[in-house]
């Protein structure tokens, strides 16, 4: 139901949008639309966009938010959607500050999609992807079946993270035409001869040995010049749209299902930045030009309510924020390089001060570059740490009460890094397409420090199965042994890895 937008609320919005420009955002035109809770739990459930393809999680996410809301655990204010132009959902029953506030939050997060790198490969007509995705799934219900069509989806879902977020930045795909290089015999023998002159010649390189190692390095070059994939791929959703037996419906889909993952994957790799950015812009705003003094308790109550956090827990919101307040803040008064990193007096360096006055210009150029990673790892200080009491903690049973159990800057910051990279998901790489010369596929995961969740491997590995139709294996480290899960229709099976077992195309990824 669309409903008018109240002429009071046109007439504020045209304001903070003059404001917001004034101040520096540069937004895609931007276009709000007045919902009421239910239907706003609806958008939120379909990711934020008014039409999707049928699917039970949709369903249960709207009922999850929907209890949320009638239980007053939580309230969804807004909802704003990377696109040209933007689209943002407002919530009929907000106060008037609070439709000022979400407005102002809005622009911001509009100026961080069109201007911050990470988003500048998405697709910016994406409301009328999503619609074209709904119709494309809709129309393989209506010939193949919804139970069918909706057990396949089941399947692609559970791997929509098994994609490569780095890939539309860069191309790792072979050339269609290979550069010309040695031949097969000319690089052997550049392998295996030691240089020597004529006259020692034959005592630094027997015949007899050169004539073993080289029948040995021609198989093991014969053998990486058909690897298949020639190199270990990360992004397992488009190695299976290529080599995976398919019909055209399936691939259809699933080619559906990756498009969106990409789509989304710079929203969880800017989380932090993202949130911290739109705060600091309505935060600015509002107390400088929107707040009227009727409205002051209001607003500082729900904003407050926003930025809370709590020992052991970060909010995006608060810490994403505060980065850049700090940032801002160190850049208008030289609190950074060569001299002041030097400095060992703690009250110069906590009264430093060289008049520099680049904060703001510095704030922009960061939401132009960064991602989360890049954010925590460049700007993060100890100094930070301390005000802002970001210490690991654990609860004391002896009281009940949470206790600081870590203060080593470089173990906190490592530790907020390592959440963050990959979104907390494993690294899984394609290292052979055609295992033991049987057509199986043999995946590798890449430990980074945590072992593998077990169950959930191996029900994401029988899915697989499923769409390769042959066996498929993953090359895991579970508590220091080397493990080779092994799903063969609805069977997985695991096994320590031994020396006789065949070695894929690619040992190490």
């Amino acid at each position: 139901m669309v409903r008018p937008f109240p002429p009071e609320l046109e007439r504020q919005r045209r304001q903070i949008e003059e404001v917001a420009r004034q101040q520096g955002l540069d937004f895609f035109e931007t276009i709000f639309e007045i919902v009421d809770f239910d239907e706003l739990n609806q958008i939120a459930a379909y990711g934020g966009f008014p039409q999707r393809y049928p699917h039970w999680r949709f369903g249960m996410e709207y009922e999850r938010l929907r209890k949320q809301h009638a239980y007053g655990l939580s309230k969804i204010y807004e909802m704003v959607i990377n696109n040209d132009p933007c689209y943002a959902y407002l919530l009929a029953d907000n106060e008037f500050v609070d439709q000022k506030t979400v407005m102002a939050h809005v622009y911001a997060h509009c100026d961080f999609f069109k201007n911050n790198v990470w988003f500048s490969k998405t697709n910016r007509k994406m409301m009328d992807g999503m619609a074209n995705h709904a119709t494309r799934v809709h129309r393989h219900i209506d010939r193949e079946g919804f139970e069918n069509v909706e057990k396949f989806l089941d399947l692609c879902l559970s791997l929509e993270n098994l994609i490569d977020p780095y890939s539309p930045f860069m191309n790792r795909q072979e050339p269609v035409r290979k550069p010309q290089r040695p031949t097969l015999r000319q690089q052997v023998e550049r392998a295996i001869r030691f240089p020597a002159k004529p006259y020692m010649d034959r005592y630094i390189n027997p015949p007899d040995r050169l004539r073993a190692e080289r029948e040995r390095e021609e198989k093991a070059e014969e053998a990486r010049r058909q690897a298949f994939p020639a190199s270990p791929q990360r992004d397992l959703l488009s190695f299976l749209l290529r080599h995976a037996p398919l019909e055209d419906w399936q691939a259809d889909i699933l080619d559906i299902v990756r498009t969106e993952a990409y789509y989304f994957a710079p929203q969880a790799q800017t989380k932090i930045m993202n949130e911290g950015w739109a705060t600091y812009w309505h935060s600015r705003m509002m107390t400088r030009y929107h707040l009227r003094a009727d409205e002051l308790i209001t607003y500082a109550d729900h904003h407050s309510g926003t930025l809370a956090s709590g020992p052991g827990r970060i909010n995006p919101y608060k810490l994403g924020l505060e980065l850049f307040r700090d940032i801002e803040d160190r850049w208008n008064r030289g609190r950074f390089g060569k001299e002041y990193e030097e400095c060992d007096s703690i009250e110069r360096r906590r009264n430093w001060d060289t008049g520099l006055k680049q904060g703001l210009e510095k704030i922009f150029e960061v939401r132009r570059v960064h991602n989360d990673v890049t954010f925590i790892d460049e700007f993060l200080t100890p100094e930070f740490v301390d005000r802002h009491n970001l210490y690991q903690y654990r609860r004391d049973p002896a009281t009940g009460r949470m206790v600081v159990v870590n203060r080593d800057f470089e173990s906190i910051k490592r530790t907020m890094l390592f959440m963050l990279t990959n979104h907390g998901q494993p690294y899984v790489y394609v290292v052979d397409g055609n295992y033991a010369n049987r057509g199986e596929l043999y995946l590798a995961h890449k430990h980074i420090g945590i072992d593998l969740d077990i169950k959930y491997a191996t029900e994401c590995l029988a899915n697989i199965q499923r769409l390769w139709r042959r066996p498929v294996h993953l090359q895991a480290k579970v508590k220091d042994e080397m493990l080779l899960f092994t799903a063969t229709g609805d069977n997985v099976t695991q096994q320590k890895i031994r020396d006789d077992l065949p070695k894929p195309a690619h040992v190490n990824v």
